[in-house]
């Protein structure tokens, strides 16, 4: 019984043997024993941030590191810098590495502030020449400034301090004084943008301390205090990183430029500038962008409709910082009441946008109507000679603008006539 068994499955195997076609057998074989192929390498990335493209892509993204040092004053790209018919532009100050916000004293000070260094500078005039002092150092990240009857207020990382009489005591400046340090520690959008609003209260934006993720209930807000550090409030949520507002001179509403997330398309998502109608209101960080989609991280399960849209979109990566609205007599009166914006310009993008500084036409009604180039020439061949930062109009009416980028202020002025305004 054994041996019929044995060869009954024995015919079985070489029937099944031959319907196979000949060198098939030894065909699969040879792939049953083949070695597994290697594993294929990761594509490079920055750990823990999947968005981020792969190595060869992000050469093309290159971004253009501030100096270390200011430029000197006949290296600055003046003759690249081009504005509207009749107006000028022209070095105010130089010398001042890695300038960033400006604040006017009531006596014609202007206060400079840095935000990867350690100083706050006053550039005072005396005897028709300008003259650049620090007057405070030794900060940490001192970014924002607002200025109040004499007092000079410093929003560092961490805190907020303020040098009270400062234009009497240029040459012998008082130490910084703490009003409030109820702020986190963090890198990632630490520094912090200030101003005092119709209100007489403080107002500074506190970043989201990420590029994308659900943001501590301290952060990713607008928060205002009283002028000696006392009762801190939320004004609005939702902002991801705002380095410039100001007040609308007719209505006082508040309006502020926020920042965009990285990495998410070279194309999106947009800058935003804002309108602040009541407080409270939450701006869309970091569930929904621009107004008008959600993100594909943290916007599961939540809409744009939820949250306030923006009045303006200013483009993609373009960096939109410091802001003012403008009330001066010198320029057209076209440009009353309309908004002048530093675009920093684009770091994680191939084709480089923004650099410049750009005009807001705004709709009687608070609306935003459009938008065109104003100051423009910093960015040259894709890569950037200049980074504007902030604008500050002065008591004549011409309008100054920071480059932390090349340490200097620049000033732009305007004669219908072919004459340039006096200093």
């Amino acid at each position: 019984m054994k041996t019929s068994y044995a060869l009954l499955t024995r015919c079985m195997l070489l029937a099944a043997l031959g319907a196979v076609a000949p060198g098939a057998l030894h065909a699969q074989t040879a792939e049953a024993v083949k070695p597994i192929p290697p594993m294929q390498p990761v594509p490079s990335t920055v750990p823990g941030r999947p968005d981020v493209p792969n190595a060869e892509v992000e050469k093309q993204l290159r971004n253009t590191p501030p100096l270390p040092f200011p430029l000197a004053e006949e290296k600055l790209p003046l003759s690249d810098l081009k504005v509207p018919k009749g107006f000028k532009v022209e070095v105010y100050t130089s010398g001042i590495a890695n300038a960033r916000s400006l604040r006017m004293g009531d006596k014609g000070t202007l206060f400079v502030s840095n935000r990867l260094l350690d100083k706050v500078w006053a550039v005072v005039d005396r005897n028709g020449k300008r003259e650049n002092k620090v007057i405070a150092s030794g900060l940490d990240r001192p970014n924002g400034l607002a200025f109040h009857k004499g007092t000079l207020y410093i929003a560092e990382g961490t805190r907020i301090s303020k040098l009270e009489n400062i234009e009497d005591n240029l040459d012998n400046p008082p130490k910084p004084v703490v009003i409030y340090s109820d702020f986190l520690n963090h890198q990632s959008h630490g520094w912090k943008f200030m101003g005092i609003g119709p209100d007489n209260k403080l107002y500074v934006n506190v970043g989201a301390p990420c590029n994308i993720c659900e943001p501590p209930e301290t952060n990713s807000q607008l928060r205002r205090i009283n002028l000696d550090g006392s009762n801190p409030e939320v004004v609005v949520r939702g902002v991801r990183n705002s380095v410039g507002f100001d007040w609308h001179p007719e209505t006082k509403e508040l309006y502020f430029t926020d920042n965009g997330r990285d990495w998410l398309s070279e194309d999106l998502p947009n800058d935003e500038l804002n309108r602040v109608t009541k407080q409270g209101q939450h701006f869309g960080f970091p569930y929904c962008h621009q107004g008008d989609f959600t993100d594909r991280e943290m916007g599961w399960g939540r809409s744009c409709t939820e949250f306030e849209k923006p009045v303006a979109l200013l483009g993609p990566h373009t960096a939109a910082l410091g802001m003012r609205f403008y009330t001066g007599k010198m320029f057209p009166a076209e440009y009353r009441n309309g908004i002048f914006i530093a675009r920093h310009g684009s770091w994680n993008k191939s084709k480089k946008l923004g650099g410049d500084v750009i005009y807001v036409t705004m709709n009687k009604d608070g609306s935003v109507k459009s938008y065109a180039p104003f100051l423009t020439g910093f960015l040259q061949n894709n890569s950037y000679v200049g980074r504007p930062v902030d604008v500050q109009m002065m008591k004549d009416g011409s309008l100054l603008v920071s480059d932390d980028h090349g340490g200097a202020i620049y000033r732009v002025s305007y004669d219908a006539g072919g004459k340039v305004a006096a200093r």
